[in-house]
């Protein structure tokens, strides 16, 4: 056997020698060169060379190699490590798993029968096993190091997995291994679910991945993977320590240059990569983060400037990908079933089919039976280029093609809104229903005072006092004062009119676009029902109306009913806004974005916090990139299909300099703020709701208390001695970076909340957990359910009320029916945005919801205690689904249950592919 090379201790072995013996040549598997050396920083390694073979596990005949060692080997690898003097060896079995593609192209075939073939030279992939334990001489931990020649498989269970064996002697003291440093000599990356290690007293050893392992052509660096057993930092075995500490290290980068799509680094930057100035002056859109216009920070790509703003960052556009670090991109079944194929199907092939279809953009709905067309007779889809395109697109379920002579109509299904009553948009008491049980239940109100007031500037803005007058209400209270209804908790308001109001002008000079801010009051009868009784339309006051404000109440004449339904129509268009734009993207997908990255940065992968993260993190960087690039960004969907068009972000971000904090979004805070619960330390979440019948309250409060109480017994197991937390040098790091890194804006706020004990942890993950899971499901997956009929939840408004003395009067008078279609989204707009909802509401079928497990991700830990709680989680969340099943058969509960009213099922914890309007993935991943 050819002697060992000494070899620079932050790599691996990069060449290696067959044994000269004659078995060599006459085996007939190859044989493999491990070599044991201790690795060091400082000190030169040492080596003890062991032969092995790979075999072909659950092989049988001449495909099984006898194993070629230095040692005998044992029968029972058990009893050898328990007996055997220091000087002898084991046998242990390494299994590495990995996930092929789906969809071979004949170029991979061609590249894995090249990979075979250089494989058997020792050019392969060469794995070092680092053990806990240390050496005395080198202050490094033990070492075994193995390049892998030739691949024979064994194909699991599961498609497109397979597995590969090696059988490999090491010394019997050699100590638990502790992490892996994988290095690939292949020409391209592969992606590694696992390697398992048999032999060992503790039983197989598992060292999850989940992970794309770069090219050595890429990337020089070897890849650090840790076993599944969590350590606190000041708990990491001596071993291992350094690795703990590199691996942090190449995660961060050194914040320079590009980053390449094989890379795995994270940092931050502002949102400077909304416009594109160089292709087009009205495409230019300001920084988002730092100055007046604050933002969270999103995922750092490094791209050179724009030509035209050297603040600005260049674009990425369709269909070349955004980088996110290599680990959080769609996995591959995602890619082939769902979003990456739905979304590029949806951007790059749908939109423009529809805009061919409907080539005049600005054809307005005349009548309801062309919004009747879409789901019966479908939208005519013209240059399709591809035969069978649209079959072909995976685009969403409840979309259906047709085609016939002249071409393929795209019909949408019915939404559940109108699915049981037709004519449920049309009704008062649905219009309030959906407040508290909608796709947007988070911005009601309890109304705690009288007048209502802004907090806005009066010199610019006019007198703060709404003209929702006391009188006013009374006329609709029918005998029940304001004061009365106030104390008992009996009048809400729904109030966008501060956030509003200084972007009204600038909106309504783009072309196509009406707003008002709105103001609008509820009054919750005893029959457990909301009535909405006035609405307050502002526009921004001028010299002859220095009170630009407008009250609209239910009437009993014609005129005071149409004028009434367009009233409900501007509310329903800021409510889309606001829900798309603040509610949904800024609390969930744009907040949660610097928790992901500073996790990545800052806590080990072996920590047990990021054991806990690591699902409610998946695919999140990715969807937000791809809503950079197609939705959020500078003439996208949003932009052309929402009332506030190019001002879209500056609302946003308007909305997390003047509403948003940390603490609050945590479900109990955010009820007391708004007034819908009041505190009641006899229930189990510590609040009592003043709104029984408040569907998404009352299920997202069981939500909320499930995840708490695991999260509690997670933290508890894991710091139960005194300052743990206060000492935990990652999460001390962790937090500080998410507060002035990740939220640099808000980093001098006082309410962000400490990190000291165990409670503060508890408190802070809860949080974080349930924006990623029920949060966003709860304001998602209803989009297409209640916005893909235009009526019930236009996107956007294209007039003002009529006036008496406005030109447009006497037209709104002569066809009412006419002046609020007409008012409605375009053709081509309501149909986009739909296709968009769909999508956006569609669960993949790889989806991994909250409480569940991937067989795949099954030993993300050892800890037997852990893995129990969680089961508890799984249980816990199940009798919660039974529950919401019950309620939602409840007659009592109008709000849930009733003649055509749809179940409130976007808090059920379980849900198959599609568009069903239920489930809670673990993570924010569409």
């Amino acid at each position: 056997m050819l002697s060992p090379q000494h070899h620079p201790p932050s790599t691996l072995l990069k060449s290696h020698s067959l044994s000269s013996s004659s078995s060599s040549s006459s085996s007939s598997s190859p044989r493999l060169i491990f070599n044991v050396r201790r690795r060091s920083r400082s000190g030169v390694p040492g080596n003890l060379p062991v032969v092995a073979v790979i075999s072909r596990r659950g092989g049988g005949g001449d495909k099984e190699a006898a194993a070629a060692t230095t040692a005998p080997v044992v029968d029972d690898p058990y009893e050898s490590l328990s007996t055997s003097p220091p000087s002898e060896k084991i046998e242990v079995r390494v299994v590495i798993t990995i996930r092929k593609k789906t969809r071979e192209t004949l170029s991979d075939k061609i590249g894995d029968h090249w990979e075979s073939f250089m494989s058997a030279f020792g050019q392969g992939i060469v794995i070092q096993i680092v053990s806990e334990e240390i050496d005395p001489v080198t202050k490094s931990g033990k070492s075994v190091e193995s390049a892998a020649r030739g691949w024979l498989l064994r194909q699991s269970d599961e498609a497109h997995i397979v597995d590969y064996t090696a059988n490999l002697i090491i010394p019997s003291n050699f100590g638990c291994p502790g992490a892996l440093l994988i290095t690939n000599l292949l020409g391209k990356e592969f992606f590694l679910i696992e390697i398992t290690i048999h032999g060992f007293r503790e039983g197989p050893i598992f060292f999850p991945a989940n992970s794309w392992i770069h090219s050595q052509n890429d990337n020089r660096e070897s890849r650090i993977i840790f076993r599944n057993k969590a350590y606190l930092p000041s708990q990491t075995p001596a071993g291992i320590k350094d690795l703990r500490r590199e691996d942090l290290l190449s995660i961060r980068g050194n914040g320079k240059g590009e980053r390449k799509q094989f890379e795995r680094v994270y940092d931050y930057a502002p949102y400077n990569d909304l416009g594109n100035p160089d292709k087009s002056v009205d495409l230019y859109r300001p920084v988002l983060g730092g100055g007046d216009k604050p933002y969270p920070r999103r995922c750092r790509t490094g791209r050179p400037p724009t030509s035209s703003d050297p603040s600005m960052e260049s674009r990425i556009e369709k269909p070349h990908p955004v980088y996110v670090p290599r680990d959080e991109t769609f996995e591959e079944i995602k890619q082939a079933t769902f979003s990456a194929g739905r979304l590029k199907a949806l951007f790059h092939n749908l939109i423009p089919m529809l805009v061919a279809g409907l080539s005049k953009g600005e054809v307005p709905f005349t009548c309801f039976t062309e919004i009747d067309k879409l789901y019966n007779d479908g939208v005519l889809l013209r240059n399709e280029d591809q035969q069978g395109v649209i079959g072909n697109l995976l685009l969403p379920l409840l979309m259906k093609k047709f085609a016939d002579a002249s071409g393929s109509f795209l019909k949408y299904d019915v939404p559940a809104i109108i699915s049981r009553d037709r004519f449920s948009w049309l009704r008062d008491n649905e219009f309030a229903r959906q407040t508290l049980a909608g796709v947007n239940p988070v911005n009601i109100e309890r109304l705690k005072g009288f007048p209502i007031l802004s907090q806005l500037n009066p010199a610019v803005y006019g007198p703060p006092e709404s003209l929702i007058t006391k009188e006013l209400i009374e006329k609709e209270l029918h005998g029940v004062s304001v004061e009365e209804a106030i104390e008992n908790n009996r009048l809400f308001i729904l109030d966008f009119h501060d956030l509003l109001l200084p972007f009204v002008k600038k909106i309504n000079s783009l072309p196509g676009r009406k707003i008002y801010a709105s103001r609008t009051v509820f009054f919750y009868s005893k029959e457990g029902t909301l009535k909405p009784i006035a609405i307050e339309l502002s526009l921004p006051p001028t010299h002859s109306s220095p009170r630009n404000k407008h009250i609209y109440t239910q009437g009993h004449d014609a005129t005071t009913y149409w004028l009434w339904k367009l009233a409900k129509a501007h509310v329903c268009t800021n409510d889309a806004g606001i829900h798309q734009l603040v509610n949904h993207w800024l609390r969930t997908h744009a907040c949660m974005e610097p928790y992901i990255i500073a996790t990545h940065r800052q806590l080990s992968a072996m920590h047990p916090i990021y054991k806990l993260l690591q699902p409610h993190m998946r695919y999140t960087l990715e969807i937000n990139a791809l809503a950079r690039q197609n939705l959020i960004n500078g003439g996208g969907v949003i932009e052309d299909c929402f009332t506030p068009g190019k001002y879209s972000m500056e609302l946003s971000s308007a909305a997390y300099k003047n509403t948003w904090r940390f603490d609050m979004e945590a479900l109990p805070a955010d009820l007391l703020r708004r007034g819908m619960a009041v505190e009641d330390p006899s229930m189990p979440c510590g609040v009592k709701l003043v709104i029984e019948d408040y569907p998404y309250a009352a299920d997202g409060l069981l939500i909320w208390s499930a995840i708490k109480d695991w999260v509690e017994s997670y933290v508890d197991h894991f710091y139960s001695e005194p300052n743990s937390v206060s000492s935990d040098v990652e999460l001390q790091a962790w937090w500080s970076e998410i507060k002035n890194k990740g939220h640099y804006d808000k980093r001098n706020e006082p309410w962000w909340p400490k990190l000291n004990t165990p409670q503060d942890l508890s408190n802070i993950l809860t949080i974080i957990i349930w924006v990623a899971s029920g949060q966003h499901a709860a304001i998602n997956f209803g989009q297409y359910p209640f916005g893909g009929y235009v009526p019930n939840r236009p996107t956007l408004m294209r007039k003002l009320i009529p006036e008496e003395d406005s030109p447009d009067y006497d037209d709104f008078m002569m066809s009412p029916q006419y002046t609020f279609l007409t008012s409605l989204p375009t053709q081509l707009q309501a149909t986009k945005v739909m296709a968009v909802q769909d999508t956006l509401s569609t669960h993949s079928p790889d989806e991994e919801y909250l409480g569940q497990v991937h067989e795949l991700h099954s030993h993300w830990i050892s800890d037997h205690e852990i893995q129990q709680l969680m089961k508890q989680f799984s249980s816990r969340l199940e009798e919660i689904e039974e529950i919401i099943i019950e309620k939602n058969k409840d007659y009592r509960l109008k709000n849930r249950c009733g003649a055509g009213v749809p179940p409130y099922e976007l808090l059920l914890p379980s849900s198959g592919p599609g568009v069903t309007g239920r489930g809670i993935p673990s993570s924010i991943s569409i």
